[in-house]
Order: structure tokens, then sequence, then C-alpha cells
């Protein structure tokens, strides 16, 4: 069995030893043993839970969130509802995240569009566009 040290899983995760510890103290890292000399030890299953917490801190998951789901977890037939339903909560909260950063997209291609233009306007002496000409194509693509 592959064991760790705080040092190289905090290197494999790009966190602070700190914020390992932590985790261990909020109960959404577990199970951690001691060496003989008091270091902690990882086995891969720490490993597999760390890339769940990152991954779901990553969508924006609370850690009180996190602390629900992996006390459900421990008994899943019993808290099975309360799992789906953090996680679907958890996917809509993305999706919504998704769609707002489409619109910023879509607006920021708008106005790369239009300056793109006034740089061609400029370079060729031609008169410069109208913003509003930008807005009104984007309401009609809508």
């Amino acid at each position: 069995m592959d064991t760790y040290t705080i040092k190289e899983v905090s290197e494999m995760f790009h966190l602070p030893s700190s914020t390992l510890r932590y985790y261990e103290d909020l109960g959404i890292l577990t199970n951690v043993e001691r060496s003989k000399s008091g270091q902690r030890v990882y086995i891969q299953g720490h490993i597999n839970r760390l890339k769940t917490i990152c991954c779901f801190k990553k969508t924006g998951m609370s850690i009180a969130k996190l602390q629900q789901f992996f006390a459900c977890e421990e008994d899943e037939s019993a808290h099975i509802d309360e799992i789906l339903s953090l996680l679907n909560d958890q996917q809509e909260h993305i999706l919504n995240e998704i769609s707002q950063y489409q619109a910023s997209l879509t607006h920021l291609q708008r106005k790369l569009h239009y300056y793109t233009d006034i740089k061609t306007s400029l370079e060729n002496g031609t008169p410069l566009p109208k913003w509003a000409d930008y807005r009104e194509h984007a309401e009609q693509a809508k």
C-alpha cells in the first residue's frame, strides 16, 4: 500500500499543509494515521477524498455542505435522498454559473468584434462603427 507524507500530499494538490490539517479538524478528511514519529500518513483513500473535496470546492461548494455530504456518505442508504438533493443543488449552481459566464463571454466577444472593426476603420480611413449596431445584432441573435 502506497503511503504519502503531508508534504507530498500538499504538493500533489497544491494545498498548504495547514489546509490538510484544517480538513482533518473539520472532519472532512478522516482516519489519517500517524507514524511512530507522529507524522501524518496518507493513503490512496485520502487522495481520493481530497480529489472530491477539491472538485467540489472548485464548484463553489461550501465547507458546511462538504461536511454534510461526507457525513451523509458514511451511511449512503440512510441518506441517499439528502446526498442526491445536495448534488442536484450543486449541479444547478454550476449550471447557473456557466450561464452567467456564457453571457459574459458573449458580451466580451461583441466588444472584441466592435473594437476590431474600429481598428480596421482607423487603418482604412472609413467611418467608425456604432456600438448600437453591435447591440442590435446581439438582440436579433437571441
